[in-house]
């Protein structure tokens, strides 16, 4: 979405509402990117407006968008709804050009009278989504042999292997335990 804050710009208004759907790119393909095996139900929903006070720009906007992704350790579908907030200081290309690179961030650009909020939009969602998605916060996964999904119960083929290193360690605790045991019975 191209806003035309030309008016804006010349005075002639002082707040303009910004109300638009953005449908992101298809990430399935992308293993790169953070949005890789999500799939979005609804378009990027996008509500907001920009202020001019004496000259002084401000741009907010909430965002959200449904979707549905794979549970990071099972492996299920997790739909859900993910949102965002922007707030940045609005300023033309020209004002900005003696500002330090790492404070461009901070601004939305006007490049001949016009914001384009699409990439700036786009960028946020896939920075901002949850790199790790999970069904539940207590999700046990998947087993690491047979591949039954472990909240459904044990599948019976995991046995604790113990490294080698700490043998020595567990045949400690197993006489303590049993002296314990000992102790007990004797009493």
């Amino acid at each position: 979405m191209k806003l035309d804050l030309r008016p804006m710009l010349a005075g002639e208004c002082r707040c303009l509402d910004v109300d638009f759907s953005l449908v992101p790119q298809d990430y399935s393909e992308d293993r790169t990117s953070n949005l890789w095996g999500v799939h979005f139900s609804t378009p990027l929903s996008v509500i907001g407006k920009i202020t001019n006070s004496a000259g002084y720009m401000r741009l907010t906007i909430d965002a959200h968008i449904e979707y549905v992704a794979a549970c990071s350790r099972c492996l299920c579908d997790v739909p859900g709804v993910f949102g965002f907030t922007v707030e940045k200081t609005v300023a033309p290309a020209n004002v900005l050009e003696s500002e330090d690179e790492d404070k461009l961030d901070d601004y939305a650009v006007i490049e001949d009278g016009f914001l384009d909020l699409d990439e700036m939009l786009l960028e946020l969602l896939e920075l901002d989504f949850p790199s790790k998605i999970l069904c539940k916060e207590d999700c046990l996964g998947l087993c690491q042999k047979c591949g039954k999904d472990l909240n459904y119960g044990s599948c019976g083929c995991i046995q604790k292997e113990i490294d080698p290193r700490l043998a020595p360690l567990q045949k400690i605790l197993m006489q303590m335990k049993e002296q314990e045991k000992e102790q007990k019975d004797k009493k």
